[in-house]
């Protein structure tokens, strides 16, 4: 066993050494092996630092390739043997101190870079000698007897010696002289070859144009094609080529000859299409990936008149938690065996399945009638997901949600179609999944809205687009305004004002609830103190209260307390000025440390009230448990009160929610109060503030100014 060398440069040595020994036979060279490993030496040296470079540059690679053409490596297998080796070993003694899963990337684009650097060098070798051969074959017929024998010669020397392959016919087809290169293209014997006239050799992938431009040239209408074409080999094997047909004319101009050049492509053929399955073909399930099925699908929505198009866009439900509990292993196994299922429910033409990327895989139908089909494709695959898949001795449960996209070709992209079946397939899931839906336009819309808002968020604190309007807060007994609820508008630039129904759950999941709910109560702690310069406060005493919405979110932040105190304190107001107002749902089953920045806001003397009180399903008997002061009862329980009389079955729940209250020391207030009838029962029940449209609509500022006034004027 011999050592394995010590430095790079023994490592160097070592691999182009095996290189030569591959190349060697194959190369027509009159050097000695050793005198050709010292010519490969320079061109390694090339790959090892274009392999180990920061920067990864191709044009490195294309000069190998051009070089080894230079080399006279000009054999095909020359190249298929330099590639071979490029893959085995350069990584191996040329980058052992990198990361090899990126070095063997980097490899293998070096491959590449050679394999098209050898071809073009080998296309301007071939033009070159196409030139010399022409100009070999006019000399010939115009060239004087004494030196027709010297003419020959040099023509005989150039025919035979050409690494491509060369062929003289008549303009029959039949073939008058070819070379070695052509016949051992071929792989059949001279007879083989003489026996077959140029009109036999038809392939089913020839182009429409090729017998086309082969007939104008022997007509005399066309000096010269070129084309890319296909032949069968003796044995049946298919031969490709890059076919380049001239007409040869005698000394009065009329057609005599016809000569082909051929140059073996079937190699670089073979290695593109590689290339092109593995840039197209998903690496895991064998499907075509992204890049394919996006080909497919702008076929389909821009086909003729009278085409349609299906779409189902599939997303495993819980497979996260697969991911999550298995490993990633047991992951992919079940990836696996989902897309060979899939596969086997569009075996129909015009069907394709395809995987975008992690769980999420689409069915394509296309044709003339996909309204019914497209639905079938769907039931079968939700059918074909039905059964468990054996995973590592589990038996897994495989579940999906699909998006459905129908309609006729020429009125959508691709890229608008797969983001209809991409929301319609997220409702489905939204709406428990293990089902399809329909693609809905007015559901895409509002999807898309959302999304749009949802992204416009962030910025749209910065460029100041929110306001607040204040909706009053009146005491029943004297009708006296006492405060008023601060409620966040948003002046979007293109939908104009928004509600917070629409923002402020998208807010929430974003997160940037927590800012702009700080933003509000700073906005609003601000007023509560202009109007206190003002006015100074309510008739009864005390000054005006402001009431300030808290989200689920901002109450488990930390910053809670520390943001309120240092807020009130900059304006200069006393703590009982501040209402904030939780919802009951978010208090629902809440644990001491929910709790706790409550109570410690309570004990500053900030009031708390429990808004939509009623519509939860809260044990009563926790109110005494929860730190608030105040109840603000839901309309719900109020909208029989609005005509007289007034329900009874509203006027006991009522009746009975503010005596349980009161027993608390808790004080009620209603919201929704839209009549006169609807605010006295209220009065009369014992309720102690309200707010709705009866008094006032939510407004700016100076209109709750303005109501104060009246009030204290009487």
């Amino acid at each position: 066993m011999t050592a394995e060398p010590d430095g790079p440069q023994d490592r160097l040595r070592r691999f182009a050494t095996i290189w030569s020994r591959s190349v060697y036979q194959v190369t027509s060279t009159s050097l000695t092996r050793p005198e050709f490993e010292e010519q490969l030496l320079p061109l390694a040296g090339r790959l090892s630092e274009a392999l180990r470079a920061r920067t990864f540059d191709a044009e490195e690679g294309r000069a190998v390739g051009a070089a080894l053409v230079a080399a006279h490596c000009t054999d095909p297998e020359a190249l298929s043997r330099s590639l071979d080796c490029v893959d085995a070993y350069l990584v191996l003694y040329c980058g052992e101190d990198g990361p090899q899963e990126d070095l063997r990337n980097r490899a293998s684009r070096l491959q590449h870079a050679m394999a098209a650097g050898y071809a073009g060098a080998l296309r301007e070798r071939t033009l070159a000698e196409q030139e010399a051969i022409a100009w070999a074959a006019q000399s010939a017929r115009s060239t004087v007897a004494e030196a027709l024998h010297d003419s020959e010669a040099r023509f005989r020397a150039v025919f035979e010696g050409a690494a491509i392959g060369i062929a003289i016919a008549d303009l029959d087809g039949n073939m008058l002289q070819f070379n070695g290169a052509l016949q051992r293209m071929f792989g059949g014997s001279e007879q083989t070859v003489r026996s077959r006239r140029v009109t036999d050799w038809t392939h089913p992938d020839d182009a429409p144009q090729v017998w086309k431009l082969y007939e104008e040239l022997v007509r005399g209408e066309r000096e010269h094609y070129h084309v890319e074409k296909a032949f069968y080999r003796p044995d049946g094997t298919v031969l490709w080529t890059n076919l380049t047909v001239s007409l040869l004319r005698d000394a009065d101009g009329r057609p005599q000859y016809q000569l082909a050049l051929m140059e073996d492509t079937t190699e670089r053929r073979l290695l593109n299409l590689r290339l092109r399955y593995e840039a197209t073909h998903d690496a895991l399930t064998g499907l075509p990936n992204r890049t394919l099925f996006f080909e497919r699908l702008e076929k389909a929505v821009t086909a003729g008149e009278g085409q349609r198009f299906g779409l189902c866009y599939l997303d495993l439900d819980g497979f996260k938690t697969i991911n999550d509990s298995l490993g990633h292993a047991a992951g992919d196994r079940l990836l696996v065996e989902v897309a060979d299922r899939l596969q086997s429910c569009a075996t129909a033409p015009g069907e394709m399945v395809a995987r975008l990327g992690g769980d999420e895989f689409v069915a394509l139908t296309t044709g003339p009638d996909t309204e019914a089909e497209v639905d079938e494709l769907a039931a079968r695959i939700m059918h074909a997901l039905i059964a468990p898949v054996s995973v590592d001795g589990r038996e897994l449960t495989v579940r999906g949600s699909i998006g459905i996209v129908e309609g006729p070709a020429g009125e959508r992209g691709p890229a608008e179609v797969l983001r209809s079946a991409d929301i319609t397939m997220y409702r489905a899931k939204s709406a428990g999944g293990n089902r399809f839906e329909l693609a809905d336009p007015e559901a895409d819309l509002k999807a898309i809205t959302r999304h749009g808002l949802t992204t416009a968020l962030p910025a749209a604190l910065d460029r100041s687009e929110f306001f607040i309007e204040y909706q009053p807060l009146v005491n029943l007994g004297d009708g006296s305004v006492r405060g008023a609820e601060a409620l966040v508008r948003w002046l979007h630039p293109q939908h104009g004002v928004l509600g917070p129904d629409r923002f402020i759950p998208l807010a929430e999941h974003t997160g940037l609830i927590v800012p702009l709910g700080r933003w509000v109560l700073e906005q609003s702690v601000r007023q509560a103190r202009d109007w206190q310069e003002r006015y100074g406060g309510h008739p009864a005493g005390g000054p005006l209260r402001i009431n300030v919405n808290l989200s689920p979110c901002q109450l488990t932040h930390p910053g809670l307390v520390q943001d309120t105190v240092d807020i009130l304190e900059r304006a200069g107001l006393e703590p009982e000025v501040l209402c904030l107002e939780v919802t009951e749902s978010a208090l629902i089953g809440a644990d001491d440390d929910l709790l706790k920045p409550l109570r410690r806001l309570a004990e500053m003397g900030v009031d708390i009230a429990l808004d939509d009180f009623g519509t939860g399903y809260s044990n009563l008997a926790n109110l005494r448990r929860l730190p608030v002061s105040i109840l603000k009862l839901d309309r719900s329980f109020t909208q029989g009160m609005q005509q007289f009389p007034a329900d009874p079955v509203d006027l006991k729940i009522v009746e009975g929610i503010v005596s349980l209250a009161h027993s608390l020391n808790l004080a009620v207030t209603v919201e929704g109060v839209e009549t006169g009838a609807q605010a006295e029962q209220l009065r009369i029940l014992g309720c102690d503030t309200a707010q709705g449209w009866y008094y006032a609509r939510p407004g700016p500022p100076e209109r709750l100014h303005d109501l104060a006034l009246v009030d204290a004027t009487g």
